[in-house]
């Protein structure tokens, strides 16, 4: 049986592909609406973040033989509590990291932190548009709103407790985009001249995250951009694809990956 951090769209066609390949799997998601998401691949799903201590009992009580992180790239405390899950219970831990993409553009500044984001934003005149989701929402919340100067565009996911979190915060409801993605490169231009945006804060979340769009729309329209980057981890074991994620499973469980399975990636 094999544990999976699931949750993305990436993730999920990684955890097909390890059933398929004739691994037991178990996945974990923090939201109910990725639970519905696996709904259709008849892979076990539990829901709710998890402790390293959580994980621990979860590793002993379904009998876990190996862990296999495909978390978002920015859930850093999720990825922490795997790894030192998986060193805890003396299972193999393999970290599946999408890959990055890097960007040329004169007009965008790379930071290593959400504060250091907003402390940049916080001393622009003009529109900001947040696209790095809500979790670390207060963080632009405390440096921008109320200056006179800037208006604090935030987009997120449509959910209810995002709503709520804006509420609470003192986001206007006019200034709060709630539509959950991919997006074009169109879309992202017409969202821009729709706000009149001159500032788009995103994070290096790699192309499944759509974030080569965001920044070609920015670039086309003359957008400053500030990128965040990813958060340096040592993951040890990591692949950006596929192939090498299994290639590995069946190598740490003392298996041969066998042609069978590798038709999957050809």
């Amino acid at each position: 049986m094999i544990l999976v951090l699931a949750g993305t769209s990436d993730a999920r066609a990684l955890a097909l592909e390890i059933k398929k390949a004739g691994f037991g799997l178990l996945a974990t998601v923090v939201t109910e609406n990725a639970v519905n998401e696996f709904k259709e691949t008849g892979i076990t799903v539990e829901v709710g973040r998890l402790t390293d201590k959580e994980m621990v009992r979860l590793i002993d009580t379904r009998g876990i033989q190996a862990v296999v992180d495909a978390s978002h790239p920015f859930a850093e405390e999720a990825s922490k509590n795997a790894m030192n899950a998986a060193k805890t219970a003396g299972v193999p831990y393999i970290r599946y990291e999408r890959e990055s993409q890097t960007f040329q553009y004169e007009k965008m500044k790379v930071v290593e932190s959400y504060e250091e984001a907003a402390e940049i934003a916080a001393g622009k005149k003009g529109v900001v548009m947040l696209t790095t989701g809500s979790k670390t929402l207060q963080v632009f919340t405390e440096k921008l709103l109320g200056k006179p100067d800037v208006r604090l565009i935030a987009r997120m996911l449509p959910r209810v407790d995002n709503m709520e979190k804006c509420e609470r915060l003192g986001l206007p409801q006019k200034n709060i985009v709630a539509i959950q993605g991919p997006f074009s490169k169109e879309f992202d231009q017409a969202l821009y001249k729709q706000y009149g945006v001159t500032l788009m804060v995103t994070k290096e979340s790699g192309k499944v995250g759509s974030v080569d769009e965001k920044m070609e729309a920015a670039k086309e329209l003359g957008i400053e951009v500030i990128m965040i980057g990813r958060p340096k981890l040592n993951y040890g074991t990591v692949y950006e694809n596929f192939y090498d994620v299994i290639q590995e499973l069946h190598k740490k469980l003392g298996f041969t990956l066998t042609a069978k399975t590798q038709h999957l990636f050809n």
